[in-house]
């Protein structure tokens, strides 16, 4: 296998279910959420919700992005404080493990888990899409809370406004009503249908019996429900797709809105959230490799060889005056590379070892006017140099970097030689 990052695909973690099947627990992922994800150009990487794995989540680097889905309900002591915050009665908490036995066992494994790479892509910036429960995961994450069961708290204070959230008779085709907030991705994503629409509503699937209660800060609401429930977030600080930003959760399942017997979307803009979170997940690896890859030696051909040199004893040059006038001189007319060139050549500090030989050789490197005059032309060529560059693609930047590496290497070996000599 190629050690080469550049021609990986970008790694999309995804935390697996657990659930019982021929008397052994079996861990698995919805396949709808692996096709977007690879259809869209990323690789689904699964995590198993093991004993242990929340410690080897280092394992899994690198991460491009996290994508977190359904499962049970999340342990209500990482949202509340203590017993004394539940608003609910024993009696209502026990006739809400009978309504929703499946989704109250709690797993705290996944808990663990999953809370650990949310925290892990609100640090970092890595591309994060919540669903259904990962929405929820994201907003306790960053400090929110939830309903531990909407129909018992929720709709006490909101009873003409009644939306069934889950139905069991019905469970893939129910849907219902969103109100769809202007000037957010996902408004943009549904926009043609909300306009065929006449209104700001579109249906959405719902199997849910929990939902966001104080969103958390950082958040800014994309979709409420019809009861006053946020059914979509969004972190607009954090969100650019084509920067490799992208943090937001979604209380619905656009990947199962499907229409019946078929595998059409509801509405042509069901994918539009997958697709731009895999767009985000690209760039962010993109820009991952440029910090962390490790430039390999550069075959160079006859012309670069020449600059190469052109360049060395340029910088060799501009030592000599440093060294030995206290004044650097620099023509008025550069090429790009050239003022790149000096920027990086001007910054390459000195080991301890040719300091201490350029000061037996006479020269004087705490020099004070030599010193600011210095800063003062790096300055200058630093704002060059910045220039230049913020006009450059991440490709070109990548293969600048790796280039120029190069030429510190080539030149601090053949410094070390000749003081030595």
């Amino acid at each position: 296998m190629s050690s080469n990052l550049s021609i990986i695909l970008p790694r999309v973690l995804i935390v697996s279910r657990r659930t019982l099947r021929k008397n052994k627990f079996v861990d698995f992922v919805g396949e709808y959420h692996l096709d977007l994800i690879v259809a869209y150009g990323a690789v689904p990487v699964i995590v198993p919700r093991v004993s242990g794995v929340c410690t080897l989540l280092n394992s899994f680097e690198p991460i491009h992005g996290v994508l977190l889905c359904e499962g049970e309900d999340i342990d209500p002591s990482w949202y509340e404080q203590d017993n004394t915050t539940c608003t609910l009665s024993h009696e209502e908490l026990e006739e809400i493990k009978k309504l929703h036995s499946s989704d109250t066992n709690i797993d705290k494994e996944k808990d663990s888990i999953e809370l650990s790479l949310a925290k892990l892509c609100l640090e970092r910036n890595i591309p994060y899409l919540g669903i259904c429960r990962g929405s929820q995961v994201l907003n306790v994450a960053s400090g929110g809370t939830l309903y531990r069961d909407i129909s018992k708290q929720l709709w006490k204070n909101c009873e003409s406004n009644y939306v069934m959230h889950i139905n069991y008779d019905d469970y893939d085709g129910h849907r219902h009503a969103i109100k769809v907030v202007k000037n957010t991705p996902l408004y943009d994503w549904f926009k043609d249908s909300l306009k065929n629409e006449g209104m700001d509503e579109i249906l959405v699937n719902s199997y849910h019996h929990q939902g966001v209660n104080r969103l958390a800060q950082r958040f800014v609401p994309m979709a409420f429900a019809n009861d006053g429930l946020i059914e979509g977030f969004y972190d607009p600080c954090a969100y650019n797709p084509d920067e490799g930003k992208f943090i937001m959760g979604l209380q619905f399942h656009p990947e199962r809105m499907r229409k019946p017997n078929s595998d059409d979307f509801d509405y042509p803009g069901c994918p539009f959230v997958y697709k731009e979170f895999v767009k985000a997940v690209i760039v962010y690896q993109k820009r991952l490799n440029i910090l962390t890859s490790v430039p390999k030696p550069m075959k160079l051909n006859k012309e670069m060889k020449n600059k190469r040199n052109k360049i060395i004893m340029r910088s060799f040059s501009l030592a000599k005056n440093l060294y030995t006038t206290g004044r650097g001189k620099c023509s008025s007319k550069h090429s790009e590379f050239e003022i790149i060139a000096e920027f990086l050549e001007s910054n390459t500090s000195l080991s301890v070892q040719q300091e201490n030989r350029l000061k037996q050789m006479g020269a004087t490197v705490r020099n004070g006017g030599l010193y600011v005059e210095r800063l003062k032309l790096n300055e200058e060529r630093e704002k060059m140099a910045n220039n230049v560059m913020e006009k450059m693609a991440l490709e070109q930047l990548s293969d600048l970097l790796s280039f120029y590496q190069n030429m510190g290497k080539i030149c601090s070996q053949i410094l070390e030689r000749k003081l030595n000599a």
